[in-house]
């Protein structure tokens, strides 16, 4: 169990049973509740009412006195005692630690075990975001076939990446543009433009669809020419000269 510098953040609630304590996550605000006593209240209850009664009928005493005798009713007390509080706390900070880096103390949800820093400071933060998102990804998936609308995602996946082809590019930020824009929006870059597609029968621009929009001939595209390099096998990325080795690239 980790030691910590303080508590987080609480409030004290009494639903009839009690006052108890409530702790928050520094950073998601979660809450962990700790046990109201909830036997000593009863036991405070009856004694009070036995107590309360005997004094009543005792006319010399009268009710004022009887109240002040027997103390305040347990069931709408809203304060802890340092001694109250601190035990409250003892019974919930297993649900918590403590970030070395930021002090805040955090839900285990929020904190990286493995690291012991919370998941804002952990230098394994990029797995956790990725992880997070593979998670994400797939329930959404998951989500989308319990619905059945895994093929319009997919229709709609396929339509965005046709027009990103169909579109000019800015090379410096990546910027997308109507064909025929010579200069970015965004930066002033000149654009490069997408490559002309046209049906080998009617000639009507494709933009990287199987079957022409138009007359619906198949579209018959040849493989794209290989830029690995055959001098050191590095990657060209479609440059005409290795960027490792400076060899000519079919």
């Amino acid at each position: 169990m980790s030691n910590f510098s303080r508590m987080p953040r609480y409030d004290v609630r009494n639903d009839g049973t009690g006052p108890y304590g409530i702790f928050y996550c520094d950073k998601c605000s979660r809450e962990f509740r700790s046990q109201p006593d909830v036997a000593n209240t009863i036991a405070k209850d009856i004694g009070r009412q036995a107590m309360g009664g005997f004094l009543r009928n005792i006319p010399i005493v009268g009710g004022a006195v009887a109240d002040n005798v027997t103390g305040q009713d347990p069931r709408y007390i809203r304060t802890l005692t340092p001694q109250q509080l601190t035990k409250a706390w003892n019974e919930v900070q297993k649900n918590f630690r403590e970030c070395p880096t930021c002090k805040k103390i955090v839900c285990l949800s929020d904190f990286d075990e493995p690291s012991g820093f919370c998941s804002d400071d952990s230098p394994r933060r990029g797995q956790i975001a990725q992880a997070q998102g593979e998670q994400a990804g797939a329930m959404l998936k998951g989500l989308a076939g319990v619905f059945g609308v895994s093929d319009a995602l997919q229709h709609v996946s396929d339509s965005a990446k046709r027009a990103a082809s169909s579109a000019a590019r800015c090379p410096k930020d990546g910027t997308l543009a109507a064909p025929g824009t010579k200069f970015c929006p965004n930066c002033g870059t000149a654009m490069i433009q997408p490559a002309a597609d046209a049906c080998p029968n009617c000639g009507a621009e494709t933009h990287g669809a199987k079957f022409c929009p138009n007359c619906g001939t198949p579209m018959q595209r040849a493989a794209a020419a290989s830029t690995v390099c055959p001098n050191c096998g590095t990657d060209g990325k479609g440059a005409k000269f290795c960027p490792n080795c400076g060899t000519k690239l079919a």
